[in-house]
């Protein structure tokens, strides 16, 4: 796979690049990247990529000319998949990190200032948002939307199955996990991942798994495949555990 960066921050990219998974997936030959630097595309000796905005309000929008020139030329000989982002787009979720991981090319458009002039998102495949939250410029955005991705390409990790049971790979948030010592300050690991009883320990994975979501993020649930008893069991235990105050992983 190939992710592309068209920004006027390229050298923003360098270290996250070339850094930990992303960066073991380029020198496996996994994952290319090639970052795009916008100014390239303008024609004033300043370089400009901005101007204001029509009518009354503060603020600069990023030019349409040189995204558009800058397009044109990168998508003339070969296709990709264009991504931008806005507070508008759709929300980027782990099923779309998997859709857009299964592309041959990716180019993320990063935009700057008040944003884009609005003609710029005709030229996105896709506008995308990660949340309910303003950025100064679209760069981490990329780098975000870059390590989710990667790290779904199959040989990146260690082991293929480091995703399946990730938090929202089922719909569910992730189970509790634990490492050595058994015993840390009065805090104890669940006796039943002790137990070597695979069986066992699945199912209480499962049971804490669904606890979770329906304690910390319940919405999730009405689209994750469990049936009527299980959710209505998981939140009765996600409302006992509140008036408690008792932690679900404590269970």
């Amino acid at each position: 796979m190939r992710i592309e960066t068209l920004s006027i921050f390229p050298e923003m990219f360098e270290t996250v690049m070339a850094t930990s998974i992303l960066g073991r997936a380029r020198e496996k030959g996994i994952l290319e990247y090639r970052g795009h630097d916008l100014r390239a595309w303008t024609h004033d000796a300043h370089r400009t990529v901005d101007d204001g905005i029509y009518g009354p309000g503060p603020g600069q929008l990023l030019k349409p000319e040189p995204v558009f020139e800058a397009l044109d030329e990168l998508l003339a000989h070969e296709p990709a998949t264009v991504l931008m982002f806005t507070p508008q787009g759709e929300r980027f979720t782990q099923a779309l990190a998997q859709e857009l991981s299964e592309q041959q090319r990716l180019l993320m458009v990063c935009g700057r200032y008040e944003g884009f002039d609005e003609r710029v998102y005709t030229r996105a495949d896709r506008s995308v948002s990660l949340g309910d939250f303003i950025l100064t410029g679209g760069e981490l955005a990329a780098m975000v939307v870059s390590d989710a991705i990667c790290r779904l390409l199959p040989g990146v990790l260690g082991s293929e199955e480091s995703n399946l049971d990730e938090s929202f790979s089922h719909g569910l948030l992730e189970y509790p996990q634990y490492t050595r010592p058994a015993s840390y300050r009065g805090l104890e690991v669940p006796e039943v991942l002790l137990s070597g009883n695979h069986a066992a320990i699945a199912a209480w994975r499962r049971k804490m798994s669904i606890i979770k979501t329906a304690e910390l993020r319940p919405e999730l649930l009405a689209s994750s495949g469990l049936d009527d008893a299980e959710i209505k069991q998981a939140l009765a235990k996600a409302e006992q555990d509140a008036h408690s105050q008792k932690s679900p992983l404590a269970t």
